[in-house]
């Protein structure tokens, strides 16, 4: 269209300004009143159909939306604030690399505008285009020189680049343009970030002195002297870091971090330094807990008993439940558990024969202490694997006080690991009804509820915490509650009901993709107020972001689910697996396909109109509030994970890998990450990916048995699939080269018998093993059953976990045993696990109530219990 054709009248444009102004003001309705004034007059009107369109978007119209700005772009192909405005669109709908392309032509015919810069630059820091990124930031600096953003926005891009030198030379020349104040916290940070730069550069000289210089106008003191100690230890000044350290700890003497650094400073290496070290702060702050607790990380022998006697004593007769938890890192050496254990039968001895926690000590009496040391040893007994005597103990301890909430949760937390759920979340109910306020208690209440697999009483328990009128799952799923929907997401794949899992999942890295998103409102903010150092560490931990552990939790289960529903894909008809179609004739069968189609896709358009309603119902409640309640930027409503569609995927292994990419590049240590990598590969038959996958496995731990089985398939893989390729394919030489390289043997029977021989004192190793053998050879599925299977006292590794695994793999297709085989692993599996209500009878196991605290005691050894 002919750009004059464009230009709007003095009347009109002053219009358009004021639709601008509403806009920017969030009067949208007043907006689109004022775009239809001109639009009367000049229909054509590029500018003024993009910014209608705008408008609509932000009332949540998008399709009409995205309508207006096409047709206002089309009119006029030159307008900078056409293609702005579709940027604006693209970056509403999260299409940041089209929004970027848009602002890029944006500048093409205004380069100078300073908004469309802005703007491009958030999207290049929020995509980590760092060069693009440092070539807007000196484009705005270029435009604005006397704005403090223009020069801290161009320094840090260099920076994030690791162009020190440059990061450095624009600071410096930045700083000596602030006029300084008495006490000026910006100027403050902005010194701190400098040396921050200086010391990440490897400036460490340069760095010490920078703050010597200009340690008067750095406001956060502590901050200073950390750095100040950090500094003194790199270069080697450590009898200035020791006085640091030692002024921290009198700043703070319940910072463990100082001591450990006060250690480090002082070169202590031997038990008897670093004791007369704590034994000296301890005198100097008789009343701090950190000296008088870190000393029993080192000591042992009698040193251990003697220090660990008057620290245990003093938290029984004042009464602190978490002790156990204080202790546990303890439980690493065999020798510390066995001084914690003597120290606490005998002050249960004491109390129960004298009422003193020691025989010389007569004249403090606390009658509570025995209830805490009875707390303590079922704590204890729990994490070696006696979960009898523990229970022995807890139930001795509410007999003595059946009023505290504690002593229920550990009741629970025993049970838990005894196998018996049922009995676990009743305890953690009662532990609930005596404090219905506690919202901690009701969380771990709910959250037993789920590992029961009852989720609908979980989301009822929840509800008494969150908000009224919305259900408790979509209020836990808004407060990005990541716990409850992990759990929840393991109990529906429990229950089989797959969809449900999958949308749980789905919801959890939708959490993540939001806090990503999130950064937005700090790419400006941090910047403006000048807390520097924190917005560089918020860019660093969004890049690593999905390393958390309620992701991988998610992306574990959503991948284990994909895999299952790739072997054993479920029907298109819903209801199939309950009719009997086989005894149907073709007529009826195909009558019968017909009606279910039918009826699905009624559902479906049900749902679509219902959805259409609820969105005009909202757009009416927008307009009528003058549609002051949108947002110009994230309005656009995320699409309903619907569990019937999730559960029936095109593709379930591209699903899978979008779950394991993240795992890879952040959770490579993970040697789960690389075995989840393998099975999606050799499922989608790719060799090479197969190999790296067992390469990266093999580099984290070698002898993990899950990996043994995962190489014996490889290896039956490349005598099935690739012997009858070319040898002079390039694939087949990487891959044979590797094999040779990496393995001991390239015969997989060969290799799976030395695995046996070598391992034949783990339980999960020959469980594996087992697996292996037939996978290799169905003869032999008679030994693998009695390598599997069998539970003798002697064996290591032998949990509840493990015991689970074994039957699980029994009543799998890939083993399919009888029911007598079962019935008689269960048999064997319930008597080393009296509790474990997987192992019981149908009737015995859908009981409420838990077996008694009578049971006799299996002095089995078992794993720490998590």
């Amino acid at each position: 269209m002919d750009p004059s054709k464009q230009q709007l009248p003095p009347k009109e444009n002053a219009l358009f300004k004021r639709i601008l102004k509403c806009y920017e003001q969030k009067q949208y309705k007043n907006g689109l009143k004022f775009a239809k004034q001109i639009l009367a007059n000049y229909p054509d009107h590029g500018e003024t159909l993009a910014m209608k369109g705008l408008t609509l978007n932000c009332l949540g119209r998008k399709e009409e939306a995205y309508n207006f700005v096409r047709q206002g772009l089309r009119n006029n192909l030159r307008s900078h604030v056409c293609w702005h405005v579709f940027g604006l669109l693209q970056r509403s709908d999260k299409k940041y690399d089209e929004a970027i392309k848009c602002y890029r032509n944006a500048l093409k015919w205004d380069k100078d505008n300073l908004q469309i810069l802005r703007d491009l630059s958030l999207l290049q820091i929020q995509m980590r285009d760092l060069e693009g990124y440092k070539e807007t930031r000196y484009r705005l600096f270029e435009l604005r020189p006397t704005q403090r953003a223009s020069w801290i926005g161009y320094a840090m891009s260099f920076h994030l680049l690791k162009d020190y030198e440059m990061a450095l030379r624009i600071l410096e020349e930045f700083r000596k343009t602030i006029q300084k104040t008495t006490y000026d916290f910006e100027y403050s940070e902005l010194l701190l970030y400098q040396n921050m730069v200086l010391r990440e550069s490897g400036k460490i000289d340069e760095a010490m002195k920078h703050l010597g210089t200009y340690e008067n106008n750095i406001c956060d003191k502590v901050t200073l002297q950390e750095i100040k100690g950090e500094i003194y230890m790199s270069i080697g000044r450590k009898e200035e870091a020791c006085e640091v350290y030692r002024k921290l700890v009198t700043r703070n003497p319940e910072n463990r971090n100082y001591y450990l650094k006060l250690e480090e400073a002082l070169g202590l290496q031997t038990e008897e330094e670093r004791l007369a070290l704590y034994e000296e702060l301890r005198q100097k702050y008789p009343k701090a807990h950190v000296p008088k607790r870190l000393p029993l990380n080192y000591a042992r022998n009698e040193n251990l008993e003697l220090m660990l006697d008057p620290y245990l004593r003093a938290a029984l007769q004042k009464g602190v439940p978490p002790l156990f938890t204080d202790l546990l890192c303890l439980y690493k050496d065999p020798e510390r558990v066995q001084v914690i254990e003597k120290l606490m039968t005998r002050y249960l001895r004491n109390l129960e024969e004298t009422g003193h926690l020691c025989e010389t000590d007569n004249e403090f009496k606390e009658p509570a202490s025995v209830l805490y040391v009875q707390m303590f040893l079922a704590q204890h007994y729990s994490y070696l694997g006696n979960t009898e005597k523990g229970l022995e103990l807890i139930n001795k301890a509410l007999e003595h006080t059946p009023t505290l909430i504690e002593l229920y949760i550990i009741k629970g937390k025993l049970l838990k690991h005894a196998g018996d759920t049922i009995g676990a979340y009743e305890a953690l109910q009662e532990a609930q009804e005596l404090d219905t306020a506690d919202r901690y208690v009701n969380s771990k209440a709910a959250s037993y509820l789920l590992k029961a697999n009852l989720v609908k009483e979980a989301e009822e328990m929840c509800s008494k915490f969150t908000r009224e009128g919305v259900s408790a799952m979509e209020n836990l799923n808004e407060m990005q509650c990541m716990w409850f929907q992990t759990e929840c997401a393991r109990a529906y794949f429990r229950l089989g009901q797959y969809g449900e899992a999958l949308k749980k999942c789905h919801e959890v890295d939708r959490h993540f993709t939001e806090i990503i998103e999130d950064q937005f409102d700090f790419h400006t903010y941090c910047m403006r107020k000048m807390t520097l150092r924190s917005y560089v560490e918020l860019l660093r931990l969004e890049d690593v972001l999905r390393n958390n552990r309620f992701y991988w939790a998610a992306a574990k289960t959503a991948i284990t689910i994909y895999l299952k529903l790739y072997d054993e894909p479920l029907s298109d008809n819903t209801g199939d697996d309950n009719l009997n179609t086989a005894n149907m004739d073709p007529a009826e069968l195909k009558k019968l396909r017909s009606k279910q189609r039918k009826a699905a896709k009624k559902a479906e358009q049900n749902k679509a109109e219902e959805k259409k309603k609820e969105e005009k119902k909202a757009e009416h409640q927008k307009s009528k509030s003058g549609g002051n309640q949108g947002d110009d930027i994230d309005n656009s409503p995320q699409d309903d994970l619907v569990p019937h569609k999730l559960e029936r995927p095109s593709d379930p292994l591209a699903e899978a890998i979008k779950f394991l990419h993240p795992l890879q590049s952040l959770a490579p240590n993970n040697i789960e990450t690389h075995l989840m990598a393998f099975q999606i590969y050799i499922r989608k038959g790719k060799p090479l990916l197969m190999l790296q996958a067992l390469k990266r496995a093999m580099k984290v731990d070698a002898e993990n048995p899950e990996l043994h089985t995962c190489t014996v398939q490889f290896l039956q893989y490349r005598r099935q699939k690739l012997s009858g390729l070319v040898s002079n394919d390039p694939v087949i030489e990487v891959i044979n080269q590797e094999v040779e390289r990496l393995l001991p043997t390239t015969d997989p029977t060969q290799l799976n018998e030395d695995f046996i021989n070598r391992h034949k004192e783990w339980l999960p190793h020959r469980l594996q093993a087992a697996k292996s053998m037939v996978l290799l050879d169905s003869v032999q599925r008679d030994r693998s059953l009695t390598i599997a299977t069998s539970l003798d006292d002697q064996l290591q590794g032998r949990t509840l976990k493990v015991c689970e695994q074994v039957l699980e793999w029994l009543e799998s297709r890939a083993f399919n045993a009888t029911a007598e085989e079962v019935s008689r692993f269960k048999a064997h599996s319930l008597a080393i696990y009296p509790r474990a209500r997987v192992f019981m009878p149908p009737q015995a196991a859908s009981s409420s109530s838990s077996i008694s605290a009578s049971t006799p005691n299996h002095n089995h050894t078992d794993s720490p219990a998590s």
